[in-house]
């Protein structure tokens, strides 16, 4: 039912305008008939002439000798359009790009006169002519697409000049220089050039066209003529900001959280240090897996280094803490019990006794009425019971030291000093390659 709607309205549209034609008088029936006439006389005219025009040409030319033969060499005039860029594979080092891709040259044997001077033809004609055996230097592999025809133009004008364009898909090499990445930027080269004409073909580019010539590659089998054109690219930051840089700056900020602990609590400063660590460590290979294995270090390694580095410090300093910590709590014990007397009963002259570094009185009442044995009784009674109200004391005990919840003064310096040596850090790292010079400025020969 689609297919045959579209029929069916485009007969009704047409019919009115059919019948109304010859629905005329007879003198204006018969001068539209006259014109429909001369138009088709006049295309048939046309077809037979350019398809004799083309005959004549074709009638001994041989597509396998170049313009120019023997007498000078054949300019070739290039020129690139972009309909799409990309992707960039960093792993590959390679780049993938969709052009259309326009050369230019004149073939004398070409020539003709006709009623147009620019004679547009089927692609199938390109192969029955001589073109340039162009080839990418730098391409790694190159599709020429075919759907739903082939998709080339080939124009000929009067004089002999022709233009050939064709669009293709180019997948081609880019050297990185990847010691700035993520802020880096590259100059890919696309290069292209003849494959079997030493110093036989002339490049040259079309007037605004970013292709340029560079020097001659030079082989044992001649100097072959290189055009060359660059793109420059610049790197987008914001997916590795997101994806390595803020997890790497909150990790070390939480491997300082560890400095406002006690430092008695072992385990929760442990795992702090412990799994910052590690988290660093899966921070560094998620990122390296994404990168080509450069034998230099790029500018997100040294990030990722220094991040690292504050947080294995971070570790070293709770062990730092935590050893002297309990060297401490063992000194204080050892002066305390040095400091500290033996509890004894000891017996003094003038009746009085000393009991742990304390001298009490002797106070008893003398009853003459009493036995010698209630007497003595008496004594060992008192001597053995404390008063009830005790005199005033003439020493005080020495007092231990309370170690386990002071702060240590090495967590007292590292709350301010691993802050402030982290943000200088950034300072200077975001300052120093967001503000570098672009780096293809030395990429890019002078021509």
């Amino acid at each position: 039912m689609l297919r045959e709607v579209p029929v069916k309205v485009g007969l009704l549209n047409l019919s009115p305008w059919c019948c109304w034609f010859w629905a005329g008088k007879g003198g204006e029936g018969t001068v539209g008939r006259s014109h429909v006439s001369d138009v088709v006389d006049d295309s048939k005219d046309n077809i037979t002439i350019f398809t004799r025009i083309l005959d004549r040409l074709l009638d001994g030319y041989d597509n396998r000798l170049r313009p120019g033969l023997g007498d000078s060499v054949t300019e070739v005039k290039t020129d690139i359009y972009v309909t799409s860029f990309g992707p960039v594979s960093d792993t590959d080092m390679e780049y993938t790009i969709d052009v259309f891709f326009r050369q230019s040259w004149r073939d004398e044997r070409l020539k003709f006169d006709g009623p147009m001077k620019i004679l547009p033809l089927n692609n199938l004609l390109a192969s029955k002519i001589w073109t340039p055996d162009t080839f990418f230097h730098n391409g790694k592999k190159s599709v020429a697409h075919n759907m739903t025809t082939p998709n080339k133009l080939l124009r000929l004008v009067d004089n002999g000049t022709l233009l050939y364009t064709m669009r293709l898909t180019i997948h081609a090499e880019c050297p990185m220089h990847l010691e700035d990445f993520p802020m880096d930027v590259h100059a890919c080269p696309l290069k292209f050039g003849s494959c079997k004409y030493p110093q036989a073909l002339e490049w040259s580019a079309e007037l605004g066209s970013s292709v340029a010539q560079q020097p001659s590659l030079a082989v044992s089998a001649g100097e072959y003529v290189v055009m060359t054109t660059h793109f420059h690219l610049k790197r987008k930051i914001g997916y590795f900001v997101i994806q390595t840089y803020l997890p790497c700056i909150m990790t070390v900020i939480l491997s300082q959280v560890s400095f406002w602990l006690n430092r008695e609590s072992v385990p929760a400063r442990t795992v702090f240090g412990v799994t910052t660590v590690l988290t660093m460590t899966t921070l560094s290979i998620s990122a390296r897996n994404s990168l080509p294995k450069v034998a230099y270090a790029t500018a997100m390694d040294w990030f990722i280094a220094v991040c690292y580095a504050f947080v294995f410090s971070a570790l070293i300093e709770f062990a730092t803490v935590n050893y002297f910590t309990k060297r401490s709590w063992a000194w204080d014990g050892k002066k305390v019990l040095e400091k500290k007397e033996p509890v004894a009963l000891a017996k003094k002259t003038n009746n009085t006794y000393n009991i742990v570094g304390t001298t009490y009185a002797l106070n008893m009442a003398k009853e003459p009425g009493l036995p010698t044995i209630s007497k003595s009784a008496a004594v060992t009674a008192t001597a053995t019971s404390v008063p009830p109200k005790l005199p005033r004391l003439e020493e005080k005990l020495p007092e231990s030291k309370k170690t386990y919840n002071s702060v240590s003064k090495v967590d007292k310096m590292s709350r301010i000093v691993f802050p402030v040596l982290f943000a200088i850090f950034n300072l200077v790292y975001w300052a120093t390659y967001v503000n570098r010079e672009s780096a293809i400025k030395g990429m890019i020969p002078k021509q």
